[in-house]
């Protein structure tokens, strides 16, 4: 029987990932960790080429496909049965992506940024992730003011999805991330935790993106974002219990594991839809 979830690998060919800024910085380092990642238990691997931490920077698209292209090819000729992720905000980058060998496109404006964007998905097939932001990377933490939060969230993506499927991309390649640590505070990202089953009733499969974030470093005192995995897997297997399906982390052997275990507790049946 499949997994009740899958886990989504992060593959960050950026100099300035607040996490791992460099690290794969280049596409032989970069596909080499894709493929360590696929090993560990990763169903899916998202490259990104353009960091979207608090207060960066954008990136040229002619830069941005620099770095993902290739690494996106070379993945996709050594691993056909992985699920391959673009992480970007702008159209022409996707459809270079999806020329590459990607068959998703996670785009933390839930593709408000690029008008382009909704309709090249629809066209080419592919699946998405609409996440919750507001503003930009350089200016969320600014804007992160709500009513309710949870409610705010959720009517935002309750409304992109109706703009997806209105533009015809069918609900079932469809998922959507609330956006943990994207123009929200600590008690904003907690909250929407402690109701994320309010927006799996959303419909879509939910993406959840905790991984080594500020809000676990303050909370544990952890410093060095390297250190935060415990926090990580106790956010994911919350969130697992809450119905989230998608898991997008650095550490994906440690995530995978404890996820196993945590589904054979709080779940039973077959996975929640395609990877």
């Amino acid at each position: 029987m499949p997994a009740p979830f899958a886990v989504m690998g992060i593959v960050n060919v950026t100099p300035d990932s607040f996490s791992d800024g460099g690290e794969w910085f280049g596409t032989e380092a970069a596909v080499r960790h894709g493929l360590e990642l696929a090993a560990a238990g990763a169903a899916i691997l998202d490259v990104g080429g353009e960091s979207t931490r608090p207060g960066a920077d954008p990136v040229p698209a002619d830069e941005e496909l620099r770095r993902v292209v290739p690494v996106i090819e070379a993945l996709a000729a050594r691993l056909p049965d992985v699920v391959l992720s673009v992480d970007t905000t702008k159209a022409a980058v996707a459809a270079a992506a999806l020329d590459a060998g990607a068959t998703y496109v996670n785009d933390v404006s839930g593709m408000l940024l690029d008008p382009d964007m909704t309709p090249l998905v629809a066209e080419r097939g592919a699946s998405c992730c609409l996440m919750h932001m507001v503003g930009d990377p350089r200016t969320m933490q600014a804007q992160a003011q709500y009513g309710d939060v949870v409610d705010d969230v959720r009517a935002y993506l309750e409304e992109r999805v109706a703009a997806a499927v209105s533009a015809g991309i069918p609900i079932e390649r469809i998922d959507v991330d609330p956006g943990i640590g994207f123009a929200k505070t600590q008690e904003h990202n907690l909250e929407l935790l402690r109701r994320l089953d309010e927006i799996v009733a959303i419909g879509p499969r939910v993406l959840v993106g905790t991984s080594r974030k500020s809000f676990l470093g303050r909370i544990t005192g952890r410093d060095d974002p390297r250190q935060r995995l415990a926090g990580t897997i106790a956010t994911n297997v919350l969130a697992l219990a809450s119905g989230a399906a998608v898991f997008r982390v650095h550490d994906v052997g440690a995530v995978h594991d404890a996820l196993a275990v945590a589904a054979h507790v709080v779940r039973s049946g077959p996975a929640p839809g395609r990877c």
